[in-house]
């Protein structure tokens, strides 16, 4: 069982669903329960699913909780070009955003790789 308080990308993918969170504020009010909501699971799908990898025993376990988050990061980053073309999200909430979900997968993708290494 690992601290997921002490992980790096737990802590990048926690500050990105806040980030979205508070992006989203301003949202169409007749998107609440549609893509606002989307947006906001899958942001915070990211950081509970590193926390719940790091609560099961082994490696593998929490491997394939990584693997869970980087869906919803890839859920997440599509969701905010969509929104972003709809023009619910602005052109310069959009770009940081999203730079935070790349971040935040390519340390998923070393994380994962380190972890299937050590096997």
């Amino acid at each position: 069982m690992k601290d997921f308080h002490k992980l790096l990308v737990w802590e990048k993918a926690h500050h990105l669903a806040l980030d979205v969170y508070r992006a989203t504020q301003s949202s169409p009010k007749d998107e609440l329960y549609g893509l606002t909501s989307q947006i906001r699971r899958a942001s915070g799908s990211i950081p509970a699913n590193i926390a719940e990898g790091c609560g099961r025993s082994g490696d593998a376990e929490l491997a394939r909780f990584l693997q869970i988050a980087m869906g919803s990061a890839s859920e997440l980053e599509y969701h905010l070009l969509l929104a972003r073309d709809l023009n619910y999200l602005d052109h310069s909430m959009h770009e940081p955003l999203t730079n935070q979900v790349i971040e935040v997968k390519r340390m998923l993708t070393a994380f994962i790789q380190t972890l299937k290494a050590d096997r």
